[in-house]
């Protein structure tokens, strides 16, 4: 069922803790723009008909996207879409629009649309850890055969944590 636009608009704007509507239609807008560049295919049209028509348009009409954000940097680029916005203001933009975006899809739509995201964007959706839920039983007990690039956290040494903050720091 399509969410209606004045409760998407409230929503966000009681999440965000905005002082007003407008405020958190601006929020919406960059958000869900930003959002569309990065979906494609069925999730993003079925995410869309979950949404208000308005929110629709905007997730179906992407700003363009050369490639797909890590999570910081879609926050990064969300702050840099809304005027005076830092990375900690827009972090509360995007937690307040993408955790309404996840109330109006179920949890399979969910764990479809973030799995075409890089991983950690299931903090931005305000639903921590759905994504190893999605991965078969055998990917999360046989170490071997688990997807590249995923640890457990039981197996994460220090100096990987410490080589893969570097890392995203020289990236940033």
């Amino acid at each position: 069922m399509r969410m209606q636009w004045d409760a998407f608009l409230s929503a966000v704007q009681e999440r965000g803790e905005y002082p007003s509507r407008r405020e958190a239609d601006r929020a919406a807008r960059v958000v869900l723009a930003l959002l569309g560049a990065h979906l494609v295919g069925t999730e993003r049209a079925e995410l869309a008909a979950r949404l208000p028509e308005t929110c629709a348009l905007v997730l179906l009409n992407p700003l363009p996207a050369a490639e797909p954000l890590a999570p910081e940097r879609f926050v990064r680029a969300t702050a840099a879409w809304i005027d005076g916005a830092t990375e900690e203001t827009a972090k509360w933009d995007v937690g307040a629009v993408l955790s309404v975006v996840a109330d109006a899809a179920d949890e399979d739509l969910m764990r479809r649309v973030l799995l075409q995201l890089p991983p950690g964007y299931d903090m931005l959706f305000g639903r921590p850890g759905m994504t190893e839920e999605a991965e078969p039983e055998d990917a999360r007990t046989r170490p071997e055969e688990a997807r590249p690039g995923r640890t457990r956290p039981e197996e994460a040494r220090p100096e990987d944590t410490r080589r893969l903050q570097e890392t995203r720091a020289e990236g940033a």
